[in-house]
């Protein structure tokens, strides 16, 4: 192996995603669609979806309460518990607690927290923005994250993917959500 080859796997070896990553651009994007799906409801943009009479309403409150609340319950146990930070700096791949899981617990908990917030709302129309905010992690995390785990953790990658979903928690083999 010559020096640069020495230097580079040196450098590989060593680099380790930033603790905080593209996570916050990526949430804030989700916030913001949320957000503005809420102010349309408010100012009466989207009144045609409204949700109207007793069990419906109910309903979209009781899922908005379950979402919110796995939401937070699932953000506890990736910030709290699994300690995914002193793994991101010695550059270990987390895999158990609850990255046994999924493996965006983070991204998934925001996920969950900004679908429970629109189902308030109380508008059909705003059903459209959870499936575009999944779609919308699924590929910004192929694009950023997911690249360079696999290019850093190579197999060992490749085979918790196929144990574990993206953003759904759920073990599930060869489904990758």
């Amino acid at each position: 192996m010559d020096k640069t080859s020495a230097k580079k796997s040196t450098e590989n070896k060593q680099a380790h995603l930033p603790v905080m990553g593209v996570g916050p651009m990526c949430v804030a994007v989700m916030v913001a669609f949320t957000a503005i799906g809420i102010a349309l409801v408010k100012f009466g943009a989207l009144a045609g979806g409204n949700v109207s009479g007793m069990p419906a309403a109910v309903l979209f409150t009781i899922a908005g309460i379950l979402c919110i609340s796995g939401g937070i319950a699932l953000w506890c146990a990736a910030v709290f518990g699994a300690r995914i930070d002193a793994k991101i700096k010695s550059n270990r791949l987390a895999t158990d607690g609850v990255y046994a899981l999924v493996r965006n617990p983070i991204y998934s908990a925001f996920l969950f927290i900004c679908t429970g917030t629109l189902l308030f709302c109380r508008n059909r129309y705003l059903l459209i923005l959870p499936p575009l905010l999944w779609l919308y992690l699924t590929v910004f995390m192929k694009l950023t994250e997911e690249k360079w785990l696999s290019k850093r953790f190579g197999d060992e990658y490749s085979e918790y993917c196929k144990r574990v979903n993206r953003f759904i928690p759920w073990k599930r083999s060869g489904v990758n959500l």
